[in-house]
């Protein structure tokens, strides 16, 4: 069996046994977290952080997460109204008045958090996601498509944009210079939005499904969809691996992490805001982001779901996915967070990987409270 490095408690021994499997299996590199109570339970990664197989995974290796960076941004608008500073229910040209154009003045916030705002393409080119004041320009110029608040369409790359600068023009910094300020510094969480160079020799590129390259692109019901339909952009594995991508602040794809950090950043939300001393939002704060915005069909993945603010809903549980098999799992009833990150993609249609370790781990968690 391949080698796994790391801790864990002994109850949850069948989650390194899982990891270690999907290595077996032809998987590259990948780790998981578990953590209860805000306290890790199973911090264990291995495998490669290359496709050659030559640099192993490491503690400190981190990996894009694509769009499980959207619960990261979330959590940083949970942070500001939880603070009073920005208001679900506002218009977003209260925050942003030039985002009034094109009929978007009934706009709220409420509906950039749930992907029903009727933005969710992206409609210039890759190298537009580069540039905030650009990406920002076009998208307060753009006409929603369907009236905003009655129709859910998963806004892949569009969110981001659209949250964080509502962040921006309220706090005057970026979301990543926010989120590490105010959320990851804090807490000690190593993840990021807007890579600096010195964290390159750390990173995992990602690697694409087999039998596929680097122009492997996102499809309409990937989980991290940006539709292929004409003028609208499409994401391909060798965006994500470019520096211009690193070095960006896109809020909603962007993210780099291991699973440590993200299961310890949404611990926050299964602790009721405080996490190591370390109080973030309020119990108040964090029931927010289980407030249902949209149930029913989203219209871009063209499959049942359930939105709260920022997050998506899953029973009594939430958190969220992204392109390549990344997902973070939030159970506040069970104060349980759960993260998987790896560097292999796998076609969507038969990637159960993150939903299977969320279940052995939910078993582990049946013993611990005996």
């Amino acid at each position: 069996m391949a080698d796994i490095h790391g801790s864990y408690d002994e109850l949850f021994a069948a989650v390194p046994t899982m990891l270690s499997g999907l290595l077996d299996e032809g998987d590259v590199g990948g780790a998981v977290a578990v953590f209860v109570d805000g306290e890790a339970v199973v911090d264990v990664w291995g495998g490669f952080a290359d496709a050659a197989r030559t640099l192993p995974w490491e503690r400190d290796t981190i990996v894009n997460v694509f769009s499980v960076t959207k619960t990261m941004t979330a959590l940083c608008a949970l942070v500001l109204i939880d603070r009073g500073e920005l208001d679900p229910d506002a218009p977003v040209a209260r925050y942003w008045p030039e985002f009034a154009a094109a009929g978007k003045q009934g706009v709220l916030v409420r509906h950039l958090l749930s992907h029903t705002a009727g933005l969710p393409d992206w409609e210039g080119p890759v190298e537009e996601l580069y540039d905030w004041a650009t990406a920002t320009a076009r998208l307060a110029g753009q006409a929603p498509q369907w009236e905003p608040g009655t129709a859910a369409g998963y806004h892949s790359l569009t969110q981001g944009f659209l949250v964080g600068e509502v962040l921006r023009r309220i706090t005057g910094r970026s979301v990543g210079e926010f989120f590490a300020a105010e959320v990851a510094g804090p807490l000690g969480a190593d993840f990021h939005i807007g890579l600096d160079a010195e964290h390159d020799r750390r990173v995992a590129p990602t690697v694409p499904p087999p039998g596929r390259d680097e122009d492997y692109a996102a499809g309409a019901r990937d989980g991290d969809a940006t539709a292929t339909r004409a003028g609208v952009a499409v994401l391909r594995v060798r965006d994500g691996n470019g520096l211009a991508w690193r070095r960006a602040q896109i809020p909603a794809a962007s993210g780099f992490g291991n699973a440590r950090s993200v299961a310890l950043v949404q611990s926050l939300l299964a602790c009721g805001g405080t996490v190591g001393g370390v109080r973030v939002l309020s119990p108040a704060g964090c029931a927010r982001a289980a407030e249902v915005q949209f149930d029913g069909v989203d219209r871009t993945l063209g499959m049942p779901s359930r939105y709260g603010l920022g997050y998506g809903l899953f029973g009594s549980a939430l958190g969220w996915g992204g392109w390549g098999g990344a997902l973070v799992w939030v159970d506040p009833d069970e104060r349980l967070a759960i993260a998987y990150v790896t560097n292999q993609m796998r076609e969507p249609a038969t990637d159960n990987r993150a939903v299977e370790l969320v279940m052995t781990a939910q078993d582990g968690l049946k013993g611990l409270r005996g």
